[in-house]
This record gives structure tokens, C-alpha cells and sequence, in this order.
């Protein structure tokens, strides 16, 4: 996709510090970054979210998300890790082609990737699974 801004990291129209590259993915040093090390998988392809990236890509993106998690624990000496995947603006995504955020966390890092925790009642339990079902595959 021409005007699509990670299509143009990803392709290396646009120079990024890349941490990592193979047949399908750049990963790369997010330019807005929630902490030191936060980085950004993006297939080479375009797909706008999860909904249209192909399984077999979408399972080698989690594999690939795992060994950059693992190195960079290594080299931040961070205290934790979050690995996020928004789609569609209500869940916060902003740019429309599939990435995954990589970010280090540290103690004390004034970030605040949590939610507050709500209560499953009997009944939307109910309709919950009611409407899973409906939904099929």
C-alpha cells in the first residue's frame, strides 16, 4: 500500500533503526517509544490488523515476538515485558497495517498498560457464550 507509513518502514523506503529483518518482517526501534527498548514487529506485507493477516504469518509474528522479547530482556535488563496488538481505533489502533508493540518494563517506568478488572456476572457470561456459539467459526 503506497501511503501507508509501515508499509514504508517495513519496505526501507523510510530509514528505521531496525533491530531485526527476514523474508516477512522488520522489526524496529518505535519512533514514540512508551520506554527505552520499545520496539515494533511489521510484516512486509500489508495487512491492517489481525483480522486480515494470514494465520501462518500471524503465528510466525508470536514466534518472532518471543525471541525479540527474549534478547531484549537480555540487553535492557528490564523487569518485565508487555507485548501489545491494537485493532480498530476503539482498542487503540492508530495506524492501519498489523504490528506488534514490544515493550520493556522497568519498576518504577510511570507506564500504565493495565486495566481495571470488572465482574463476569452470571448473565453476560450467558449471552457471552450464547453469542460464541452463534457466531461459528
Amino acid at each position: 500500500m503506497s501511503d501507508c507509513i509501515f508499509c514504508m518502514l517495513a519496505g526501507g523506503e523510510i530509514p528505521t533503526a531496525t533491530l531485526y529483518e527476514d523474508d516477512d518482517f522488520r522489526v524496529i526501534l518505535d519512533a514514540g517509544p512508551a520506554t527505552m527498548g520499545h520496539c515494533l514487529i511489521l510484516p512486509k506485507q500489508h495487512y491492517a490488523d489481525i483480522y486480515e493477516i494470514p494465520e501462518e504469518l500471524l503465528a510466525k509474528a508470536a514466534v518472532l515476538a518471543k525471541k525479540i522479547a527474549i534478547r531484549l530482556t537480555k540487553a535492557m535488563d528490564c523487569d518485565g515485558f508487555n507485548i501489545v496488538q491494537n485493532n480498530k481505533p476503539a482498542a487503540g489502533q492508530t495506524v492501519f497495517h498489523f504490528h506488534i508493540h514490544l515493550i520493556p518494563r522497568y519498576d518504577g517506568d510511570g507506564q500504565n498498560i493495565l486495566w481495571k478488572p470488572g465482574k463476569l456476572t452470571d448473565d453476560a457470561r450467558d449471552e457471552i457464550l450464547a453469542k460464541f456459539a452463534e457466531a461459528g467459526e
